[in-house]
């Protein structure tokens, strides 16, 4: 578990963190090459730390409520925290040390020096004079001959620019292919539906340990062949009672009706029926029978280690504790059943007059997972609440806020929905999992968004081609780099990894969808209008203008003065 927990970490960070790089990166090769650096980096923070900053502070705050008292999972309270530091200290390398090796590239090239060797890159007449591999290796874009009416600026050549300009924009806001989208996401809709509806319980022990061991084993032999029952219960009264009293004997017995028992008490009582002994015999008759006559039978003594006997200072024996073993007839794998099984028994052992307790070690995961959905889920709704509070009064436009939660609910749910239909049931990690797609999602998303709904005076296929100018190579970037780090994880031989890498999979994958498929087209049909509204001429208010000619002194120039009254 804390394994799984720090590897989720790191790709919390990671997908955090590659965005921000990138996106400061794609603002850096919009600027020209020519400017002077102080103005390629104030432009590069105006356009990318903003959102940044915003998305890094939501971050903080979700994660900030689970590492809080409130969560009571120790588990999650530790990611949490963690994921609280890494983003944190990301954030302060982004605004700093990154920001400052865009500063010393920039200084790099305006001395026309190589980025990776730092070395003065000679003119092209000279450069032909040297080795093949000298020339591969210090070839440039860009030399001091660069005339003044070139364009110096190289971000329209990148590859996944052009890609997104000349292709994918045109392609993905065509009339004939919205159609074909619209349906695929009513596609994606129904088979999330299909699997929210299956959604299930993770309580399973082989969930926890490696693939390739004894316990996966045992567990898919026991399931298969005696699921029928429950796990062996053990019913441990642990003061003296009064064993011999015929009402505190129908008290235990009552306790463990319903079960199949395996029980030394009611084998004594049926001892002492089959040989016409009275079950409420007085206490040292009582006693002694069961030491020296019932424990002493060859198929009772296996019994002798299921009581503890305790002499008293008048040397009088007395049973101080003793133990059971019970088996509920239930199928293990209706998790609802075992849960209220065992919530039950722990109330009667508060509130009987017989103070018993009821452990199995399979009781500890049970706890786990009945306790993996509560806190987490209290925990996202109270962050979710609180950044669409904190986002009102940030964000430029209250559509914003509706598009993101729209988008967050739709990213969730079919998360959750595909989640299961791969056979991820809901535990601590894919809660944690889900928890992280809602701030990932709006890390991707918003920038999108915000793009669209501020744009003004143009169509909205024109702004959602736009937007995906502006953002869409940062997105896909940081989503190749993050699903080739992502991909070894699955090699991992451990259940608790395999959830790990499925749930981020499916996030990633996901929000890339929405990204570059279901909003570039939703929004083109939808809310907010683009189309600017004609305002109506107030005759109060005209405007006269003033032509004043007026000639220069040698007759040569001719200047018109324009004044408004």
């Amino acid at each position: 578990m804390p394994q799984a927990t720090f590897c989720h970490n790191e790709w919390t960070n990671a997908g955090h963190g590659l965005y921000g790089t990138f996106e400061m990166l794609s603002s850096w090769r919009k600027t020209r090459e020519d400017q002077h650096v102080k103005e390629r980096t104030a432009a590069v923070y105006a356009d990318s730390m903003l959102s940044f900053s915003l998305t890094t502070a939501m971050y903080l705050v979700t994660f900030g409520i689970g590492a809080s008292p409130f969560t009571n999972i120790e588990a999650a309270r530790i990611f949490c925290c963690n994921s609280c530091i890494a983003i944190f200290f990301n954030y302060l390398y982004v605004l700093s040390f990154y920001g400052s090796s865009l500063v010393f590239t920039g200084y790099i090239e305006n001395n026309y020096q190589h980025s990776l060797f730092c070395r003065k890159v000679p003119k092209p007449e000279v450069l032909q004079e040297k080795p093949a591999w000298y020339r591969f290796l210090l070839t440039a874009r860009f030399s001091e001959d660069t005339a003044d009416g070139e364009e110096a600026n190289t971000y329209e050549s990148h590859l996944l620019v052009c890609f997104l300009k000349r292709y994918y924009c045109d392609w993905i806001t065509n009339t004939y292919v919205k159609p074909f989208v619209v349906l695929f996401y009513l596609i994606y809709i129904s088979f999330a539906l299909m699997g929210y509806l299956q959604v299930r319980e993770g309580s399973d022990l082989s969930n926890i340990v490696a693939t390739a061991t004894r316990t996966i084993e045992f567990t898919t032999a026991q399931q298969k062949y005696f699921s029928n029952y429950s796990p062996v219960i053990g019913f441990y009264i642990y003061e003296s009672i009064e064993y011999w009293n015929t009402s505190v004997q129908e008290d235990v017995l009552e306790y463990t009706k319903g079960f199949v028992r395996i029980s030394w008490f009611e084998s004594y009582l049926n001892y002492l029926r089959k040989l016409n002994a009275s079950t409420g015999l007085p206490k040292k008759n009582f006693t002694d029978m069961l030491r020296n006559s019932f424990l002493k039978a060859p198929q009772f003594s296996h019994f002798s280690e299921d009581i503890i006997f305790s002499k008293k200072f008048n040397n009088e024996v007395d049973v101080v504790a003793s133990r059971m073993f019970l088996v509920a007839k239930t199928m293990e794998t209706n998790r609802e059943e075992l849960y209220d099984l065992l919530e039950t028994l722990r109330r009667l052992s508060v509130t009987s007059k017989v103070k018993f307790i009821v452990f199995n070690p399979s009781f500890v995961f049970m706890d786990r997972y009945s306790s993996s959905l509560g806190a987490p889920l209290q925990n996202s709704c109270i962050s979710a609440l609180f950044l669409l509070f904190f986002s009102a009064f940030l964000v430029a436009d209250s559509l914003i806020n509706v598009w993101i939660t729209l988008t967050v609910a739709s990213v969730e749910f079919g998360v959750i929905g595909f989640m299961t239909l791969w056979k991820v049931e809901l535990d601590c990690i894919s809660m944690l999992c889900l928890i992280y797609g809602i701030n990932h999602t709006i890390d991707n998303c918003a920038p999108l968004l915000s793009t669209f709904v501020l744009g003004k005076d143009f169509t909205r296929t024109k702004w959602v081609k736009n937007a995906l100018e502006t953002h869409g190579v940062a997105i896909l970037q940081s989503y190749l780099c993050y699903i080739v780090g992502l991909i070894p994880l699955a090699a991992v031989p451990s259940n608790l990894t395999c959830t790990l890498f499925r749930c981020l999979f499916l996030i990633a994958f996901v929000t890339f969808f929405h990204c570059f498929a279901i909003l570039p087209v939703i929004l083109t049909f939808l809310p907010p209008s683009k189309k600017k509204r004609k305002e109506k001429k107030n005759p109060e208010n005209r405007e006269e203008i003033e032509c004043v000619e007026m000639v220069d002194m040698d007759s040569t120039r001719v200047v018109d003065q324009i004044t408004t009254v």
